[in-house]
């Protein structure tokens, strides 16, 4: 209600800078007197020297268009503004403090899974946790059942559909798929991720699979390459055509 139009210039409302300007700024009428050059000033070590000269202007200038937009006990309501602001960081400090303990005990387990596109240290982390001893499945059969991945069959009267058992580690089953998202993702300016995988995701959709059962198909794929990694201690290679 304050700033209608925030997404203009915090596109994530929890990271650092925006929490900084929330705690300081909860609603417009405490930016009164401040100039592009002194948010600029104040701003840039907070987000990391990303906060530009530029960057405070357009703050200013979206909040103007916004208008007057304080409401009856505005008082109260910036005081919970800040008071949300400050929970939220104090647990992305909290979060900073988990990761950085996960970073310093990965290499005890030799995990070399942060060498795939799209797979930072949480994602690594979570993935660990829920199949514990990579050694306990024979094959990569038997991970992807743990995992309820394997595409099943449902069909009727010669029509059917491919989807996934509602059976195994839902978590994990999660993971890999968000993974396959990330596999078939495509930049800006038309560079896919992972050429192999866009490609392999396009031809499943061209013979007439959604773009969920295709995702499934590279998840299952996935799930070769996580059980080679994991039990070999090998590096991720981009798979050749």
């Amino acid at each position: 209600m304050a700033y209608p139009s925030y997404k203009g210039f915090f596109g994530d409302i929890s990271r650092a800078t925006a929490l900084y300007f929330w705690l300081k700024y909860p609603s417009p009428e405490h930016l009164q007197g401040k100039t592009a050059e002194d948010l600029e000033v104040e701003l840039r070590p907070i987000s990391h020297n990303n906060c530009s000269i530029k960057r405070a202007e357009k703050i200013l200038g979206l909040v103007r268009t916004d208008g007057q937009t304080a409401r009856e006990h505005q008082e109260s309501r910036a005081a919970i503004t800040r008071s949300i602001a400050g929970d939220l960081e104090h647990y992305r400090e909290q979060l900073e403090i988990v990761e950085t303990a996960i970073v310093n005990m990965l290499p005890s387990f030799n995990c070399t899974l942060m060498t795939m596109p799209g797979v930072d240290v949480t994602t690594a982390a979570n993935m660990l946790a829920e199949i514990g001893d990579i050694n306990r499945f024979p094959n990569a059969n038997k991970l992807v059942k743990f995992a309820g991945i394997c595409p099943i069959n449902f069909s009727s009267s010669g029509k059917g559909k491919d989807m996934c058992p509602k059976q195994g580690k839902r978590r994990l089953q999660a993971i890999f798929y968000f993974m396959a998202i990330q596999m078939i993702q495509v930049s800006m300016n038309g560079t896919p991720r992972n050429k192999v995988f866009r490609e392999y995701y396009l031809k499943r959709v061209a013979e007439g699979k959604n773009k969920q059962q295709a995702l499934i198909c590279i998840a299952r794929r996935l799930v070769n390459i996580v059980n080679g990694m994991l039990k070999n201690h090998t590096e991720y290679h981009e798979p050749e055509k």
